[in-house]
């Protein structure tokens, strides 16, 4: 058995030759360099999720486990190679899985396919910690959480359909660094450009910056504690539970007591399949934004931007403000987040430069917490997702019905929080590549440190700050984040796609948004709608720049000659293919293939004529595609066999490093050569 399998962060390959078009015709899988024991394990998975099909295991072949899956009802026309299938195949034979939230798919697919540039989809939380700190104590602590909470030790897998895989073990990355090596702003932008690699458990890692020494004599300077994390594992609540995790391990010697701590992701994930969608669905059908509903913070017409990243600004209404505010909104039946909604639906209004009624839509974050999942509201992970909400603003109504109407929508949804945007889609006839809006609010209420942990840590003579979040990311043009500071101030936060907002525009927002919540205290009964958009009218509308089309184009590049007549191996590239392993491949591969790269950016489907025309009549073809590429490969071998009456061999591999997924292609590529000696 080749050593790679057997350990973390290996890649399993198999070889596959697509046996015509038939529906009806058995699917044979070579499983590359398993030994006798994996490859049962991954029959036995397929076996119990996949029942369409009998599954034989012949593993009399040392090393080349061969896996036929003849279906159970021939008459069945589905394709198929679904991305289950896929998934369940090249999936690591050890580790449970778990399926991704719609959510989570979204942002997964954001990352790994580089939108924006690295160090996107990377959240961050630090805060101050005074007094001793015992290093050792504090690398066990954070260790102890890994081993208690599942989702510390999960990655993601996009080979076929998107999962986490949780794996039996995890190291949590703790560095410290001195004052003098780095400064605090270079070292977030350091870390956030670092990113994570998705397919490696720990996605989550902590950074130490000790301050410098203190001359006043009173003792330490306090050292800042920084924990980074990606957001399609975790939410910014999520984060700061797993901190409270850590104080309690800290503080009990660094080990927490018992096993791993349920509910978590598995039992989430568990409850969301129990959920009945029919009343979902007939709610979602009837309040999803409709087409005309004004969705854009900004007029069209901003210019092309070639800058990208995600800008961030911050203002804040001041405590006295605030509680005005709540009690202007508390006296009229509604709270502070629909304050806020309000606004933010106004500003929505006027940038579609309207004069009647028309509906506006947004998206609101749910944390998706208050579930009847037993102690869900303790379960770190990212549970909930932006849901859109849809009001008609009218310019002659009375202010406060516009108030009651965001009240009643946020209220309405809250029983279908656990709907994922994809689902919505799918029910109303969208497109999968369409937003349903393009703008988000979120109302971030953060767990507090019991008051025992707290004192617990000052016996102990440590004085820990409130984390605060230092940089943020957002899927759309705009995310607002509202959160109460320690004196109970309300702080806004602007996150925003500067590819499609430029800074001064979104500080415009920005600012138009405080203006009117600093004025609604002002509002009587008779105030209408009107009356309160009548307060920005010397204010400039901000602009937006429209999305650019995704243009799909195929390319087509000769990586390395090879000898005549040998085989022609082509490697598809599609997003999310891990960068560098096809050109890792070309340079080490030791054979005398011809070795060429279809790339096939964008949403389109196969349509490789170009491919078929390279290939000299006796040169076979090998189909690869890594990773998320596999299902690419697949089809293309299909059209190629239904073309030239030639099957070509299909290789395909699970997600993993450059190094491992080489290695996986070039020992599937020695299958297949030594098939055809």
């Amino acid at each position: 058995m080749s050593s790679h399998h057997s350990h973390a962060g290996a890649v399993l390959a198999v070889v596959h030759e697509p046996s015509g078009t038939q529906s009806w015709a058995p699917l044979a899988f070579e499983l590359c360099g398993l030994g006798a024991a994996e490859a049962e394990s991954v029959a036995a998975r397929i076996a119990e999720r996949h029942r369409a099909y009998h599954v034989e295991l012949d593993a009399e072949r040392p090393g080349r486990p061969l896996l036929r899956l003849t279906p159970v009802d021939p008459a069945r026309d589905d394709a198929p190679l679904t991305p289950e299938l896929v998934a369940d195949l090249l999936a690591s034979p050890t580790g449970g899985t778990v399926p991704v939230t719609g959510h989570q798919r979204e942002l997964l697919l954001a990352s790994v396919t580089g939108q924006g540039g690295p160090g996107r989809h990377v959240e961050q939380l630090f805060w101050d910690w005074s007094g001793p700190l015992d290093l050792t104590r504090f690398i066990t602590a954070w260790q102890s959480v890994a081993e208690r909470e599942a989702v510390l030790r999960a990655c993601f897998d996009w080979a076929g359909a998107a999962r986490l895989v949780l794996h039996e073990r995890s190291v949590v990355e703790v560095v410290r660094h001195v004052h003098t090596a780095v400064g605090w702003s270079e070292l977030l932008r350091q870390d956030r450009a670092r990113g994570f690699e998705l397919y490696r458990p720990g996605l989550m890692r902590v950074s130490l910056l000790d301050g410098p020494p203190d001359t006043t004599g009173t003792g330490r300077s306090p050292t800042r504690v920084l924990v980074t994390y990606h957001r399609a594992l975790l939410d910014e609540r999520g984060a700061r539970l797993l901190v409270r995790e850590f104080y309690r391990s800290y503080l009990s010697s660094g080990v927490l007591p018992g096993g791993d701590r349920r509910p978590d992701i598995r039992d989430h994930a568990e409850w969301l399949a129990e959920q009945d969608p029919h009343a979902a669905r007939e709610f979602w059908t009837a309040t999803a934004p409709p087409p005309d509903a004004a969705v854009s913070p900004g007029r069209p017409g901003g210019p092309p931007r070639h800058t990208v990243g995600a800008g961030r600004i911050q203002r804040r209404l001041r405590p006295p403000q605030t509680s005005r505010l709540r009690s202007w909104a508390v006296s009229r039946g509604a709270g502070e987040s629909s304050a806020l909604h309000v606004v933010w639906s106004l500003l929505l209004y006027r940038a579609a430069g309207a004069d009647g009624p028309l509906p506006v839509a947004f998206g609101v974050h749910l944390s998706g917490r208050d579930m009847s999942l037993r102690a869900a509201a303790g379960i770190p992970g990212l549970l909930g997702n932006p849901l859109p909400m849809t009001v008609t603003v009218d310019p002659s109504a009375p202010l406060v019905d516009l108030l009651l109407q965001v009240r009643d929508a946020a209220l309405d949804l809250t029983p279908y929080a656990w709907v994922s945007g994809d689902r919505i889609r799918e029910w109303t006839g969208r497109r999968d590549d369409t937003d349903l809006t393009e703008t988000t609010v979120r109302f971030d209420s953060h767990p507090e440190l019991p008051d025992n942990l707290r004192a617990e840590l000052k016996a102990q003579g440590i004085r820990v700050g409130v984390p605060q979040s230092a940089s943020g990311d957002t899927s759309l043009p705009v995310t607002l984040v509202a959160h109460y500071d320690t004196e109970g101030g309300l702080v806004l936060t602007a996150l925003y796609d500067r590819a499609r907002f430029a800074d001064t525009d979104a500080s415009g927002t920005l600012s138009q948004c405080m203006q009117l919540l600093r004025s609604l205290p002002d509002q009587n009964e008779r105030t209408t709608v009107a009356d309160v958009l009548g307060l920005l009218r010397a204010v400039e509308v901000p602009r937006m720049t429209r999305r650019g089309p995704g243009f799909g184009q195929l390319a087509l590049a000769v990586l390395r000659a090879g000898e005549p007549q040998a085989d022609v191996v082509c490697l598809v590239a599609v997003p999310g293919v891990t960068p560098g392993a096809y050109e890792l491949l070309a340079r080490e591969h030791e054979g005398p293939e011809r070795i060429v790269s279809l790339s096939m950016a964008g949403p389109t489907g196969p349509s490789p004529a170009t491919l078929f025309e390279l290939l000299d009549p006796g040169r076979r073809l090998v189909v690869c595609g890594s990773g998320p590429a596999g299902p690419t490969a697949y089809e293309i071998a299909r059209m190629a066999a239904e073309r030239t009456g030639e099957v070509p061999a299909v290789v395909m591999t699970g997600v993993g490093g450059v190094s491992e997924s080489a290695r996986a292609l070039s020992e599937a590529l020695r299958a297949v050569r030594a098939r055809s000696a």
